[in-house]
């Protein structure tokens, strides 16, 4: 019998349901999950929204719908979760779940620090209270090169330019998202202006604005906070059953962690402070050495910033998006769920 692989899974977060996602939730988990897909069901009725499953079977994707909030926040847990329960455990011992922003509410299901049910209540009423900030929103931009080496001194200068921007009366501006190879800076209408206007040229893709997301991950979601704090219990949150590695590159150790803290994290820095994703894989796989690393769907946008984060510290000799390329061929490292091919490979 062959040895069962270590995994590191990873949840995505916000934006990856798509137009080619529509549907996924039925087709690869309706009837093996048609209990779990009920309840999320049940739990959106309740609150008069409209179901995962209705969401889902749309005869198409509107990106005004789809790409809000609080139809994307289920969405994206729905599809993530049960990705994740469709793993075969015979053939991969998860050894720690990370997530990506949005993604921290599905790897505290996945790593038993609440219910499956619950983690949908909360990715579900999260979606709904990320609505609630001030004017602003989120700004990609990437400081890697065509081969996923960091640009000498970009990374620099951007965090010079954004503090000297925070810095003005009536600017607000900060790090959002650290993510692999890209860094996402979000503030107010005022900030992000001024960033798109004196940002220095960057490789490959231009500097993108994230449709329908606010300004995460700063003090302006100060709103989405409290709201949070108001309406999901800290009864909620238990000991996890697997190592979470948060947005800071803490690791929330089963059977020994603080549930109290756990929940303060998740509804107060993990809303208001920058989000290392970065840190994050890079302290899962040093700590953990999982044999692959495991992306839940929907979809597989999140697997660049993965392996941008393994080629920041050259983890197994993988120094180029060259080398991690011939990897994948040779002996794959990151398996997406989103991809068919490799999805085979996972579940059983």
């Amino acid at each position: 019998m062959t040895a069962r692989k270590s995994a590191l899974v990873i949840a995505p977060g916000r934006g990856t349901y798509g137009k080619a996602e529509l549907g996924s939730i039925a087709r690869l988990h309706g009837l093996r999950f048609s209990e779990q897909i009920a309840d999320f069901d049940a739990q959106r009725t309740a609150r008069g929204e409209p179901t995962v499953s209705e969401l889902d079977g749309a005869d198409r994707f509107s990106v005004a719908l789809h790409m809000r909030g609080d139809v994307a926040a289920p969405l994206i847990y729905s599809a993530s979760i049960l990705d994740f329960l469709s793993i075969d455990r015979e053939a991969y011992n998860v050894v720690a779940v990370a997530g990506n922003s949005m993604g921290w509410y599905s790897a505290l299901a996945m790593g038993g620090a609440v219910s499956v049910a619950d983690g949908f209540r909360i990715a579900n009423a999260m979606g709904t209270n990320s609505q609630a900030h001030g004017p602003g929103g989120q700004l990609l931009f990437q400081i890697v090169d065509e081969d996923w080496r960091a640009v000498p001194g970009l990374r620099d200068a951007m965090f010079a330019l954004v503090a000297d921007i925070a810095a003005r009366p009536g600017h607000a501006l900060s790090l959002s998202i650290d993510l692999g190879g890209m860094l996402l800076f979000a503030g107010d209408e005022a900030g992000l202006a001024a960033l798109l206007a004196e940002a220095p040229p960057t490789p490959g893709r231009d500097p993108l604005r994230l449709a329908g997301h606010g300004p995460f991950h700063t003090p302006l979601m100060q709103g989405s906070a409290d709201r949070a704090r108001a309406e999901l219990s800290s009864s909620l949150v238990g000991v996890p059953s697997l190592p979470l590695v948060d947005g800071r590159g803490h690791i929330w150790r089963c059977h020994s962690s603080d549930p109290a803290a756990m929940w303060d994290y998740t509804f107060g820095h993990q809303i208001l402070a920058p989000y290392d994703f970065t840190l994050s894989v890079q302290v899962a796989v040093k700590e953990y050495a999982p044999d692959v690393i495991i992306l839940p769907g929907p979809g597989d946008t999140l697997g660049g910033a993965i392996a941008q984060a393994l080629i920041g510290i050259e983890w197994q000799g993988i120094g180029s998006k060259a080398d991690f390329m011939a990897r994948q061929a040779r002996d794959p490292i990151l398996l997406s769920m989103g991809r068919a091919e490799q999805r085979a490979l996972v579940t059983k």
